[in-house]
């Protein structure tokens, strides 16, 4: 297993290396792609995403709360791995116990007696390990029915899904429900935080840039890179020349 990771470490390097030019804070340039795509999952927000997630959100907290902890389980096993590759002893020993714990006690993940007891979701992904490896997060990047990424963040996914653990670890119905439930999870997550979604979406004079620079802002503070209150102006033109036409 290690030596296939390797391998994909090998490619991520190569795929993420991207470096934003000296004193750019936002990297994009790949914007004329971006936007058709954000306009694509804008427009799959507006048919299907938002109107479901309406729906779902009207449904008892008691029934959505069991697909968030079910699928919330699902994802521990691969954060485990990362947690590894990070070497990062205690977010690999918490999310371990919460495993065990939530899948047995907790009805194969359905409910959250871990949290109960204080032991709660050390969150990661590849994206993260690439980023403790040194790998830059490279160029922003918008995916088709994923929404805002970077170029680290992307070969992060894709790494994600080819080293997810579960089919090895997990139970019959968490191998075979765990994807569903995950997806289940974006609809209701839509339905619950319709309101800063919408706003985002549709309230703002230019959706892309807040997208851009709310993904950007909140994954770096996750990361560390930056503190809580920096700011970067989302309509900000890295290439911008004021001396241009004049």
């Amino acid at each position: 297993m290690f030596q296939s990771l390797t391998g994909l470490a090998s490619l991520a390097m190569v795929a993420a290396c991207s470096v934003a030019p000296e004193g750019v804070a936002v990297h994009d340039p790949h914007e004329a792609t971006n936007r058709r795509v954000h306009d694509f999952n804008k427009a799959i927000d507006t048919a299907i995403l938002r109107p479901v997630g309406q729906g779902v959100a009207t449904i008892p907290p008691e029934v959505t709360d069991r697909v968030v902890n079910f699928a919330d389980n699902t994802g521990l096993p691969g954060m485990v791995v990362n947690g590894v590759l990070q070497g990062d002893i205690g977010g690999v020993t918490t999310n371990t116990l919460r495993f065990l714990i939530n899948s047995t006690v907790g009805i194969g993940g359905l409910f959250d007696p871990a949290d109960a007891i204080g032991l709660f979701e050390v969150s990661t992904d590849f994206g993260e390990t690439l980023h403790v490896w040194g790998i830059p997060e490279g160029a922003y990047v918008e995916l088709p029915g994923f929404g805002p990424s970077t170029e680290r963040d992307t070969v992060g996914l894709i790494v994600d899904f080819i080293i997810d653990p579960l089919d090895r670890v997990g139970t019959p119905p968490q191998v075979d429900y765990g994807l569903a439930a995950r997806i289940g999870e974006k609809v209701i997550d839509r339905g619950r935080f319709a309101s800063t979604v919408d706003s985002v979406l549709y309230d703002s004079a230019d959706s892309y840039a807040q997208a851009r620079i709310l993904y950007l802002q909140n994954r770096r503070f996750d990361l560390g890179q930056v503190a809580d209150d920096a700011y970067i102006d989302p309509y900000a033109d890295p290439y911008f020349d004021p001396y241009q036409d004049q």
